[in-house]
């Protein structure tokens, strides 16, 4: 699985000429079919995606091409999935208006909401690093209070250093892409060797 523009068409683009490097051994990944269709859920709104599937002429792996707007193993968009993190932590809403503004079942709401504190303090280190080497510059965080308030700081710091460096791009669509999708993953490594 490898992360890539929202862009379906630039994808493409990009895939037929060769530009996209395999993240296993840095060959360049051809065009392979597309996984199989996924229905997903944008703040409650069901979305259809079939990401394209991509084969490496060096090392021949093939890689799904996940967009930046989803999180792996996720039926939910990631913009989704931040702003309820974001309510529950930041804005402090009740858990009940957090399930309602995503749009999702409550005992998803509920996953999120444990997966992201039981990695907090591995998610705060990981965007923390990010964003200092983004910028160099950047001074320490002052704590939040906890570690998931902590934890969505770094985000925030490490977003604007992102733009700062490499121009705009929405919030969500940079964690999930500097996450390599594994923001809330459940497995003993959460993040991409290299990120």
């Amino acid at each position: 699985m490898q992360m890539v523009e929202p862009d379906a068409g630039s994808v493409e683009t990009r895939l037929v000429a060769g530009e996209i490097a395999c993240v296993d051994c840095g060959g360049e990944l051809r065009p392979w079919g597309h996984a199989r269709r996924r229905a997903l859920r944008d703040h409650g709104k069901p979305v259809s995606v079939r990401p394209r599937r991509s084969r490496c002429r060096n090392c021949l792996v093939t890689h799904v091409l996940l967009p930046v707007l989803l999180l792996l193993r996720r039926a939910d968009s990631a913009a989704t999935i931040g702003e309820a993190l974001v309510a529950r932590h930041i804005e402090r809403l009740r858990r009940a208006e957090v399930v309602t503004a995503a749009g999702a079942p409550a005992d998803t709401v509920r996953g999120w909401l444990r997966r992201f504190e039981a990695r907090a303090e591995e998610i705060r280190s990981q965007f923390l690093g990010l964003a200092h080497g983004w910028d160099a510059e950047l001074g320490s965080l002052e704590p939040r209070g906890s570690a998931a308030r902590d934890a969505l700081e770094a985000i925030g710091v490490a977003a604007a250093a992102g733009t700062r460096r490499f121009g705009p791009t929405p919030l969500w669509s940079l964690v999930a892409g500097a996450s390599g999708g594994r923001l809330l993953s459940n497995t003993s490594c959460p993040f991409p060797a290299g990120s």
